[in-house]
């Protein structure tokens, strides 16, 4: 099974030690055939990707994916294809202008809703949809609903107007669904813009974790000064695990939400 990772921090330095730290959640069981990974990041202003495919499905190390990405705001994804062929286009996280998304799941009776769910966008965002796969037109989903609340170019995005966005396309997804009798869709996600980050749970498991310093191994340098900004502090929201050590379990329907102060808050889809 895949893996899906939001990670926030106050430093952009210690990505791969926070990996490590967090290596039995963030580690996924060995695959039996070929999967592509991707990491989404901000630096300097930019946003930027880092897309491959993973020939060797049981060699895989996200520490050794991330040690040279300097970020305090990164989306990782490890895809198993179920929608789409094994091509970069299709490889997750997706971005659009300072939005990144990555997405685990299947869009139920995707063959089905596809044509509805492209009319329902804009023209210049199904322009701008490049692969095949559901997941990518669910993000344009919610980038529709975005725009309608007048978010999709705000830096500083409210994060009460991106909930309904979220909740918005959900729905819409929902609706097209029951008109052709499938079941739920799996919409386990992570959208950011850099400022806030956002967990959507429905239908597998996620959990996250909110950590104060490197303690596996220990980080004597950091260690050194509590209560100074150098003492890393980080949440991360991993997609695909249940009842790790530590780690606050999502509810079913559930959306957690990290700010920039690193703050968590959980509420209801």
């Amino acid at each position: 099974m895949g893996r899906l990772i939001g990670y926030v921090a106050n430093r952009s330095d210690r990505l791969a030690a926070a990996l490590h730290q967090e290596r039995k959640a963030v580690t996924p069981p060995p695959a039996t055939t070929p999967t592509g990974w991707g990491l989404g990041f901000y630096q300097n202003g930019e946003v930027l990707h880092k897309k491959r495919p993973q020939l060797d499905p049981k060699g895989f190390d996200w520490e050794q994916v991330a040690h040279d990405v300097h970020s305090d705001c990164v989306v990782l994804h490890l895809r198993q294809p179920t929608v789409g062929d094994f091509r970069t286009a299709n490889t997750h996280p997706f971005r659009m202008r300072r939005w990144l998304f990555a997405h685990t799941g299947t869009l139920s009776r995707f063959e089905a809703i596809e044509d509805a769910i492209r009319d329902s966008l804009p023209d210049f965002l199904a322009r701008n949809v490049r692969g095949a796969t559901d997941s990518e037109l669910f993000f344009h989903v919610i980038l529709s609903f975005l725009h309608d609340h007048g978010q999709l170019d705000q830096q500083e995005a409210d994060p009460v107007a991106v909930a309904k966005s979220i909740r918005s396309a959900i729905s819409l997804v929902d609706r097209l669904g029951a008109e052709v009798r499938a079941e739920p869709s799996t919409l386990n996600s992570v959208l950011t813009n850099g400022n806030v980050l956002f967990g959507i749970r429905r239908g597998g498991p996620m959990a996250y974790v909110e950590r104060r310093g490197l303690h596996d191994p220990p980080d004597d340098d950091i260690q050194a000064k509590p209560g100074t900004p150098n003492v890393l502090r980080y949440a991360m929201v991993v997609g695909g695990v249940s009842d790790i050590a530590d780690y606050v379990d999502v509810p079913e329907n559930g959306l957690v939400v990290v700010n920039r102060d690193l703050k968590v808050q959980t509420h209801e889809l």
